[in-house]
């Protein structure tokens, strides 16, 4: 029987307890450390590793988008942007040129600093602080 690793539960028992807008801090953080480990693995030119960890980023922005409710614009908006990164990223996967890499990071990192404000903001009127 393998020995838990506390990392993996921490990491388990902090998904468990996230709230909707922690969680999707969360997937713009993974997709982000995706990204940085696929520019990273293209300059070892571990070609293996960097197609892995663009089709995790993938997976990442496909959950963001399948999360968004239709019911408001913004929405739309985001699906069309996530699936435009998506587009991005299998371009750089073909290639292995870390130009769409760049645009992609620059894109998700602005959203993920957008979130964050929001998460404050929200925390601000929540909890009167």
């Amino acid at each position: 029987m393998a020995i838990p690793n506390p990392y993996d539960k921490y990491q388990q028992q902090s998904v468990m307890t996230a709230s909707p807008g922690e969680l999707t801090l969360m997937l713009y953080n993974g997709c982000i450390r995706f990204i940085k480990q696929a520019k990273l693995a293209i300059d070892e030119k571990d070609i293996e590793k960097a197609g892995n960890s663009l089709i995790r980023a993938q997976d990442i922005l496909q959950e963001l988008m399948v999360t968004l409710n239709p019911d408001y614009e913004i929405s739309k908006n985001l699906y069309a942007l996530y699936d435009y990164m998506i587009q991005r990223l299998i371009d750089a996967n073909i290639t292995k040129d870390k130009a769409p890499l760049d645009e992609v990071l620059e894109l998700i990192t602005d959203l993920r600093d957008t979130w964050v404000e929001v998460i404050k903001i929200n925390r601000k009127e929540t909890y009167g602080g």
